[in-house]
């Protein structure tokens, strides 16, 4: 793939999430969302699908909407400044070492609390990735983890109605690139973004349950 194509990839990302923060329908703007990728999936030169599992693609594998797995939930601060605290460097094959510093922390009401990351490098952004108990069940979630909020590629569901919250819907969580390509080295849930129950929304790894 190109550059180009990358960025176009991007951009369409990108608009994606802007049409799901603008669509005061959660279940609308999800059924959209996943309509979107499904087509980016299965047509667009920089999906990430090898070519032999994108010919038998149908579809990428989710459950239904459930308004129960969609949260508010206000950054609790930490030690994130840049060059202080705690830091998480991601070697990846393709952008070196990438940096990411701890901001604090979210608590879910009856699911956990999960880390959230800045991005320390070019961009910014916010990270939150997630690993829950469906973690390398078959049928489950992808073992790696996957990912709720990650700005700088245009995964952002919004700002909540308190001051420093985040809008939380797991039924957005998606499986990162290398899930799909091995030759993508992506950035995994840590044991600070590790929960013990399961979600059984958001996309699957394999068929749906």
């Amino acid at each position: 793939m190109t550059a180009l194509q990358v960025a176009d990839w991007r951009r369409r990302n990108f608009a994606l999430y802007s049409a799901v923060r603008s669509n005061s329908d959660a279940a609308s703007a999800h059924a959209n969302w996943r309509a979107g990728r499904d087509e980016m999936f299965a047509t667009h030169p920089a999906s990430p699908l090898l070519p032999e599992d994108r010919r038998e693609f149908s579809g990428l594998p989710f459950n239904d909407y459930d308004p129960a797995w969609r949260f508010e939930a206000s950054i609790v601060p930490g030690a994130g400044l840049p060059g202080e605290g705690r830091r998480m460097e991601v070697e990846t094959g393709t952008d070196g070492v990438v940096p990411f510093d701890l901001l604090g922390t979210v608590e879910i009401d009856q699911v956990g609390t999960l880390d959230v990351w800045r991005l320390a490098s070019y961009g910014g952004g916010i990270f939150i990735p997630v690993k829950d108990a469906l973690s390398r069940v078959s049928g489950g979630t992808y073992g790696g983890g996957r990912y709720l909020i990650d700005t700088v590629k245009g995964a952002d569901l919004g700002a909540g109605s308190a001051p420093e919250s985040l809008v939380l819907d797991f039924n957005f969580a998606y499986n990162p690139s290398c899930a799909y390509d091995p030759a993508w080295a992506c950035p995994l849930a840590q044991a600070g973004n590790t929960l013990a129950v399961q979600v059984p929304v958001g996309e699957r790894y394999g068929a749906s349950a």
